[in-house]
């Protein structure tokens, strides 16, 4: 792993990914062919992946099945990651079933198994030596017990003057629990990181950049992630940054908002600002979309030297930009 004494520490979820990269339209009553593989995935599995292909010393909380449990450590270990693995010994790792489409475009069909068990007892305030910064999955909040696991890390992050992000992860769940019981759980975190879905959702606002500014009054920052369109960033109310998206064959989208996430974040701990983080989650999403899965591809170098193979975002930053640094515990 690279990085300095100042970690991130995910907490959220392990997957087994079945990808199905179809060669045309689902067929119903008959066959449709497509390209099938078995990939490691997860929301907070993908951050922390991301994140430490961007530099960063990442750490991971997660619950798996003892089906699986050595090849998601081996995965984790081989991107970078330090897995901190709950064995569970009733229920077998989550499963999403992940369709491509010709466009790359993705369908999920998810089993949460052992990662929606994740709860209290899983958790212990160590977790948070030598964190500058936590991270929670979105999925977490899908469940009575993750939400108890979130407060507690919200506690005790809170107590050591930790900033905390969220991934709100799941426009579909979100609306299964309520957008106001939603951000009434999240109501701690300084940074969220939604696509533009989920911003519209949680904010009723249509426009990217009133929602992004609309949620930002409430949780200082708010990174959204506009697909092709790229990235804006707003920060207290304003938006302080907007970034062209990477060029990029796209072959699955699988995983490429987690890569955003995990760039931006790695960006941030290494001292960037908000406009240059953004850029930095925007090409690793870019690398994201080109590669089969939610992970780095192998053999690629790690640290933020390693820039991808297109080179930095194509087109001008916008021209205001967000503070360096932390600020105070809620700012990211």
């Amino acid at each position: 792993m690279t990085g300095g004494p100042g970690g991130l520490l995910v907490v959220g979820d392990v997957v087994t990914d079945v990808l199905a990269l179809q060669e045309g339209p689902l067929a119903p009553d008959t066959d449709t062919a497509a390209r099938i593989s078995v990939r490691p995935g997860g929301a907070g599995a993908n951050v922390a992946a991301w994140a430490a292909r961007g530099g960063a010393r990442a750490v991971l909380l997660a619950r798996v099945g003892a089906d699986s449990a050595d090849w998601h450590r081996g995965e984790l270990r081989a991107a970078g990651v330090d897995p901190r693995l709950v064995v569970d010994g009733q229920a077998p790792t989550a499963v999403v079933i992940c369709l491509v489409d010709g466009r790359a475009e993705r369908t999920l069909v998810t089993d949460g198994g052992a990662s929606v068990r994740l709860g209290p007892a899983d958790w212990r305030a160590e977790l948070l030596e030598g964190i500058a910064l936590v991270h929670l999955s979105g999925y977490l909040f899908f469940s009575h017990q993750g939400r108890r696991l979130a407060a507690l890390v919200f506690a005790d992050a809170a107590h050591r003057g930790l900033p905390v992000s969220v991934d709100p992860a799941s426009t579909g769940f979100v609306a299964r629990l309520g957008v106001g019981a939603f951000r009434a759980a999240i109501a701690r975190a300084g940074l969220l990181v939604p696509n533009l879905a989920e911003a519209r959702l949680l904010s009723g606002r249509d426009d990217p950049v009133l929602a992004a500014t609309e949620l930002s009054a409430g949780h200082g920052t708010v990174a959204v992630t506009l697909g092709a369109r790229g990235a804006l960033v707003a920060r207290d109310g304003r938006l302080v940054a907007k970034v062209p998206a990477v060029r990029s064959a796209a072959v699955d989208s699988t995983g490429a908002g987690d890569a955003f996430t995990g760039g931006f974040l790695a960006a941030r701990l290494g001292g960037a600002d908000l406009a240059a983080a953004a850029e930095a989650g925007c090409r690793a999403g870019a690398e994201a979309v080109r590669t089969v899965g939610g992970r780095p591809p192998a053999g690629l170098p790690t640290g933020p030297s390693a820039g991808p193979p297109t080179g930095p975002c194509a087109g001008p930053s916008a021209p205001a930009r967000g503070r360096a640094g932390w600020g105070y515990p809620r700012q990211l």
